[in-house]
């Protein structure tokens, strides 16, 4: 096994807690849930709802993936939390695989939690393949 490389992606969202947004490990990418914050995380700018909040955690998942030099399509793992799961689930679902390559989904998990940082209804986490 390799040495891990520790990425922090300029123009990525702030981290909430001691984290880096992507751990490299012999060509693994595993990336840190993102929220729907902006750069400068502030609570108060997380967007109202379930529908704002899946499109703006997307895009920041791609802006990670972009800094390493990946996409959607090298995605192999998913996992998705929600604080509302009966109420967001099929929203973020239709939302979710908006963004991603027909027939080259990744395999997921959604789970159900209490909480999450800012307030969040909704967070992602990756596990992706360098191309």
């Amino acid at each position: 096994m390799s040495i891990p490389v520790f990425h922090m992606i300029s123009g990525a969202p702030q981290p909430v807690a001691p984290y880096s947004h992507v751990v490299e490990v012999d060509g693994w990418l595993l990336v840190t849930g993102q929220i729907a914050s902006d750069i400068d995380y502030d609570p108060g700018t997380i967007p109202e709802g379930i529908e704002a909040q899946t499109h703006k955690v997307m895009a920041n998942l791609r802006t990670v993936l972009q800094g390493v030099g990946a996409g959607f399509e090298n995605v192999v793992s998913a996992r998705v939390f929600l604080t509302h799961f009966e109420q967001d689930y099929d929203v973020m679902n239709r939302i979710y695989a908006s963004y991603l390559p027909e027939g080259q989904r990744p395999a997921r998990t959604c789970i159900g939690v209490t909480a999450l940082a800012g307030g969040a209804r909704v967070e992602i986490d990756l596990i992706a393949r360098r191309p």
